[in-house]
């Protein structure tokens, strides 16, 4: 019996299948996430109990990280896809419908398990199915779509809230996207039946870790590929823990910045918009760099640049032209995280076993969701005791000793690549 044909990988296809439900998921995303506060202060909740329901997302995604790496090395990347999306329109629902705010939080919980799900199953399949001379790319891209919806989410929720006059009219938006997302998985060719399985190391792997396990030595369940990779997890899991607090910390400490320095809500939504802007535009610009030149070009001179951008902060607070240097310092973070968009899961595509990507993914992503949900509690902490010109201080310090950690770990973990033409 002859085999079904598989399909050589394009863009155009990964796009339909994988492209355009993280675009629909994540706008969706973009439209609930704000309104989240203003659901629960409706429901008669304290502005501190607000933002506890509105951390119950990122929460909500800590715990779902490795569970979800089972979940979807069990029912298959399409299948986690469309399930999540399922009961991601269940919470909202649920949100919607809340007659108080521990219902809400419970529905905005499940919601961050659904992302959890969601996410790990996008990144397996690319993981799985996309070559590796196009990885960093397409990971990239995968990115850079993800954050492109989060941009769209907005300004589409703005008018959704002025005709139907309230805030709830943006949660509808995320269940018409879920809704969206599943028919194109349902409608579409099941990918994995399409698409060869990437079953080779990638050729800038190391064959083991520092501790002589092989880092792409075949694991058999959830535990099992924690235990067998756990010498990688924990010495690359911290560089990508301490990746995604210096992101974080970008994102909570230019508000503060511009609220210290008495910018108006107007310009500082300009400034900030405008180096969101540079940030997105970069994204490709970050996987053909990686493809080309290897990782430690994306994500050490992304390091560098995002603690140089807070050490400029720190250093600049009181001078004549803060507010010139604040500038300065939101492009070059901006930049500093453009050129390493997709660098964590490039990272962790690259480290995966190809045979069963899943479990060991789900573990990736929870080191540096750990990262992202702690550093904005760090930031805080600092601001109230001491300032907001030490926590940068300290930041930037971090991220500068970050880049020389990953200096010295990642050649034990990824050969590096020499300069080639690009496919």
């Amino acid at each position: 019996m002859t085999e079904p044909k598989t399909a050589e990988f394009s863009f155009r296809s990964v796009a339909v299948v994988v492209f355009l439900p993280t675009l629909l998921f994540s706008v969706g995303e973009g439209a609930l996430i704000p309104l989240i506060p203003v659901a629960a202060t409706n429901l008669g909740a304290s502005l501190a109990i607000a933002g506890v329901i509105s951390g119950m997302v990122m929460i909500g995604e800590l715990v779902g990280d490795i569970p979800s790496g089972w979940l979807v090395n069990k029912i298959g990347e399409r299948s986690a896809m469309i399930g999540a999306s399922a009961i991601s329109v269940l919470a909202v629902l649920g949100a919607v419908l809340a007659p108080n705010v521990w219902i809400l939080a419970a529905a905005i919980f499940v919601l961050g398990l659904s992302t959890a799900v969601f996410a790990l199953a996008r990144h397996a399949f690319m993981t799985s199915y996309v070559p590796i001379q196009y990885r960093a790319r397409a990971l990239s891209t995968l990115g850079g779509v993800f954050r492109a919806g989060l941009f769209i989410g907005p300004l589409i929720a703005a008018p959704v809230i002025h005709f139907t006059g309230g805030a709830q009219g943006a949660f509808w938006i995320m269940v018409i996207s879920c809704l969206a997302a599943v028919l194109i998985l349902v409608f579409m060719p099941d990918p994995e039946a399409v698409f060869r399985k990437t079953a080779r190391v990638a050729p800038h792997s190391a064959a083991t870790d520092a501790g002589g396990t092989p880092t792409h030595a075949a694991a058999s369940g959830l535990f099992a590929t924690i235990w067998t990779f756990r010498g990688v997890l924990l010495r690359m899991g911290s560089g990508a823990a301490l990746i995604s607090a210096m992101r974080a910390t970008r994102t909570v400490i230019l508000p503060l910045w511009a609220v210290s320095l008495g910018v108006s809500e107007v310009n500082t939504a300009l400034i900030i918009g405008i180096a969101g802007g540079v940030d997105f535009a970069l994204f490709y610009a970050s996987g053909q760099i990686m493809d080309r030149f290897g990782r430690m070009f994306s994500a050490i001179p992304s390091m560098i640049g995002l603690g140089s951008g807070m050490l400029l902060l720190a250093f600049t607070h009181d001078v004549s032209n803060a507010v010139g240097w604040f500038i300065a310092a939101a492009g070059v973070l901006a930049v500093a995280n453009g050129i390493g968009s997709g660098i964590l899961m490039t990272l962790g595509a690259d480290l995966a076993p190809p045979r069963s990507p899943a479990p060991f993914l789900g573990a990736w992503r929870f080191t540096g969701d750990i990262g992202a949900a702690g550093a904005p509690l760090v930031v805080g902490g600092l601001t109230a005791i001491v300032s907001v010109s030490f926590a940068a201080g300290l930041i930037g310090v971090v991220g500068i000793l970050g880049a020389i950690q990953l200096a010295r770990i990642m050649p034990r973990y990824l050969q590096p690549r020499p300069g080639r033409r690009l496919p």
